[in-house]
């Protein structure tokens, strides 16, 4: 692979770490939850008697779901300030706690609304629940759109989600579109605070309109344009270790699309067996003009699959994520602590960050050292060094404390750290980092554990 990706100079970055827009972002989010709680204050004079308070906690309920549903969707609508500056992985992180809050606020909803409405009528809550699923308007929907809410929320809890394969759990997750739009209409039908309120009415459709317009600008039209434009098809598939494979991917004016080292694509490449499936990769070099490249390791079906690619095979790609970059950093020394296939935006990264760099790299074994070669040429080069961590004889794995962080980087409190491997390993691994001095802000750690 070094014939295609020579050695080139590392670029000028500045020092100054860009400031990540997350905390205006969550500040926001948060100004929304207070303008619904007091668009339901406004409209509620008083609460009387139990049936009252049932259904106006179930009100607010209704009225914060509603307003989170709008917000899960835009979290995942591959918004590049998100995607780039935030993270995908904190962002997805996001999206699944408010995805938590969110089924949570339904199931109250619904409860305490059929028995508010239950005790107010003085029936029974089966009776009641009856009535008002088939009798009140936009309900028959809405009762649609509920149940596939709670359907995705089932299967994206963990327990479960181990044991479903990712195709399906992504195509029910993308269900959640034709829930939303079936669940709309009686929030504006029914809703108290809505009925006869043209001002709260326009901030809702507004809300859903600006979600819906920012999905299918970033998740459908950008990524067509895209790969219109950029014409992506594999080059060649190397073997670089017996389970890892590197992909050369040609395409069209690739600097137009600004990707940095240690960002990565979502690929989807478009043959039998692999056309349904989109995987997020990271570049495991910097781009070129006419190239990209990642390196897989066969994990499962989809990974796996790589290795048997064949040169002209179209590729479909969203992209670059990922937050993972030189911007980040604030320091001129950098240590970079891969393990295994977690070597590879941190290869991009070894090539091209600028002033003092370090590698760490945990594999197995010396055989296990993907892309060994070129971390090797590398760090002659630019005079960079790579410290390699393997299993003893007997297996057992080298452990990452503070004591042998030091040993291996002396002055590691001074260094930005960038860390991509396993999750539980990206774990020890940071509270080894603090332990060791290493300033939080300056520990960049990026999964795809999503």
């Amino acid at each position: 692979m070094t014939t295609v990706y020579e050695q080139r100079a590392a670029p000028a970055v500045p020092l100054e770490a860009r400031r990540s827009p997350a905390g205006p972002l969550l500040a926001l989010l948060w100004a929304g939850v207070v303008a619904v709680v007091a668009l339901w204050w406004t409209d509620t004079r008083s609460v009387v008697g139990a049936a009252g308070w049932l259904t106006d906690a179930g009100r607010i309920a209704g009225l914060l779901c509603g307003y989170s549903c709008a917000v899960l969707v835009g979290l995942m609508a591959r918004v590049p300030l998100l995607e780039r500056r935030i993270g995908s992985d904190r962002v997805a992180r996001w999206h699944a706690m408010a995805g938590r809050y969110t089924i949570c606020l339904l199931v109250a909803h619904v409860t305490l609304i059929l028995f508010g409405y239950a005790a107010q009528d003085g029936s029974g809550i089966l009776h009641e629940t009856t009535t008002v699923v088939l009798t009140y308007p936009e309900m028959l929907k809405a009762t649609a759109g509920g149940l596939i809410l709670i359907a995705v929320g089932i299967l994206s809890a963990r327990a479960v989600r181990r044991r479903v394969s990712h195709e399906f759990w992504y195509y029910v997750h993308l269900l959640t579109y034709a829930a939303l739009f079936l669940a709309f209409g009686h929030q504006l039908a029914l809703g108290a605070d809505f009925t006869g309120n043209s001002l709260a009415q326009a901030a809702w459709y507004a809300l859903y309109l600006g979600v819906a317009a920012l999905v299918a600008w970033f998740r459908i039209l950008t990524p067509v344009r895209l790969n219109m434009r950029h014409q992506l098809r594999v080059e060649s598939v190397h073997q670089e270790t017996p389970d890892v494979f590197s992909v050369v991917v040609r395409g069209r004016h690739i600097d137009e699309l600004q990707a940095q080292p240690g960002q990565f694509f979502r690929w989807r490449f478009l043959t039998e067996g692999m056309r349904w499936t989109s995987s997020p990769y990271s570049l495991s070099a910097p781009p070129r003009p006419d190239l990209l490249r990642i390196t897989v390791k066969a994990l499962g079906g989809h990974s796996a699959s790589v290795s048997l690619l064949r040169p002209g095979t179209r590729v479909w790609a969203e992209g670059p994520y990922g937050s993972l970059t030189a911007d980040r950093r604030s320091s001129r020394k950098v240590l970079l602590i891969a393990a295994g296939v977690g070597i590879t935006p941190l290869r991009a990264l070894f090539e091209t960050l600028p002033g003092q760099v370090t590698l760490l790299y945990r594999a197995r074994t010396a055989e296990d050292l993907a892309l060994g070669a070129e971390l090797e040429a590398i760090a002659r080069w630019r005079g960079a060094r790579v410290v390699y961590a393997l299993n003893d004889a007997d297996g057992s794995r080298p452990r990452f404390t503070a004591q042998t962080l030091r040993a291996a980087v002396s002055d590691v409190g001074g260094h930005d750290v960038y860390v991509c491997g396993p999750d539980a390993f990206a774990r020890d691994v940071y509270r080894a980092l603090r332990a060791a001095g290493v300033p939080d802000r300056r520990i960049h750690h990026e999964s795809f554990e999503l």
